[in-house]
């Protein structure tokens, strides 16, 4: 069941694309793109207030909400005639029932792949991932989906405050599960000082491959995610991202619950999935850990929402070079200095 107003937030819809009701295939039958809220936040281990998420990363921006948000770089709209993005709404879920909760975010996402769109969740804390590849890999075949996960943190803790259940445990429960390959989960944006060795070698023994910061500025951005593509397609038909915003410095995303400072860039989080969308094989995705209640300014919530605009503008991107036969270059100018501008 989905919920809009007062306890889940203002009725509104993701920058004013058309609403629909995720259980009826009728009302999004010509969707590409159906963007979900999970207001989640039962997983937490330190600051709360993820709940609050989806309707912040919804509603923060400064231009109107007609529906078109055309991009200045890909020459596509994203919102518009390139891609047809529709809201469900937010999830009905109980924060103290793990559980239950992630089984309705589960049958939700497994609903909507089984319709053939890609599910856009928007968390929530990150215990949300758990039943949402859960239910990209009951459509798409147990082992046959790998994840590219943007963290700070690893998140393959086994028991913490004596649960299996949290924030910081999705990915091992994915592993563990078979729903995901341990080989074919990319982690990127890892540092601080968590976990333990004992959960670093079981992470090894899965075959996990793990982007530490340090290794990211050594090799540069690009160079990882390069490798990290190469083994997200090898012997799996679908791609889930998953993007904590912790993942960047707190310095540009300060409203997490679990902030760790010397992360990516918003620049870089933006180009890199903008990357990722436009050319591996993305059936799902989700955003989390936004904490409206630690957010300054709504710089976690803009970033976060312009994270959801650039996955779509990837996307649509991607479909618009399938159908013509194009390749777009990212160094291509805005306009060529002729008073014409350079789109293909």
């Amino acid at each position: 069941m989905t919920r809009y107003g007062a306890q889940y937030g203002p009725d509104f819809t993701f920058l004013g694309v058309p609403r629909c009701d995720w259980a009826d295939p009728a009302t999004y039958a010509e969707a590409d793109v159906v963007i979900l809220g999970a207001p989640f936040d039962g997983g937490t281990s330190h600051r709360p207030g993820t709940r609050f998420g989806p309707n912040a990363i919804r509603g923060t921006d400064y231009l109107p909400h007609d529906g078109s948000r055309p991009h200045l770089a890909l020459r596509v709209d994203p919102l518009g005639p390139d891609l047809a993005v529709y809201d469900a709404g937010d999830l009905e879920l109980y924060s103290g029932e793990v559980l239950r909760s992630c089984q309705s975010i589960e049958d939700a996402v497994a609903f909507l792949t089984g319709h053939g769109v890609i599910p856009l969740i928007l968390g929530g804390d990150h215990t949300i991932t758990w039943p949402d590849v859960t239910g990209l890999a009951r459509t798409r075949g147990y082992g046959r989906v790998s994840v590219i996960h943007f963290d700070a943190h690893a998140d393959t803790g086994d028991i913490t405050f004596g649960s299996l259940y949290g924030h910081g445990q999705p990915m091992r429960r994915l592993i563990e599960s078979g729903a995901v390959r341990g080989d074919r989960f990319l982690q990127i944006g890892l540092r601080g000082y968590w976990p333990e060795p004992p959960t670093l070698d079981w992470m090894a023994d899965q075959g996990m491959r793990s982007y530490h910061m340090s290794e990211i500025g050594a090799r540069g951005l690009d160079a990882v995610l390069d490798e990290a593509f190469a083994i997200a397609v090898d012997g799996c038909d679908a791609v889930f991202l998953s993007v904590d915003i912790d993942v960047c410095d707190p310095a540009h995303a300060p409203g997490t619950g679990t902030p760790e400072p010397g992360g990516l860039t918003a620049r870089q989080l933006l180009d890199a999935v903008s990357r990722i969308c436009r050319t591996l094989p993305v059936a799902g995705m989700d955003v989390v850990e936004v904490s409206p209640p630690y957010d300054h300014a709504e710089i976690t919530a803009m970033l976060a929402n312009r994270v959801v605009l650039e996955a779509l503008s990837g996307l649509a991107r991607r479909r618009h070079d399938t159908r013509t036969g194009t390749t777009w270059d990212p160094a291509t100018p805005l306009l060529d200095g002729r008073g014409s501008t350079t789109s293909d």
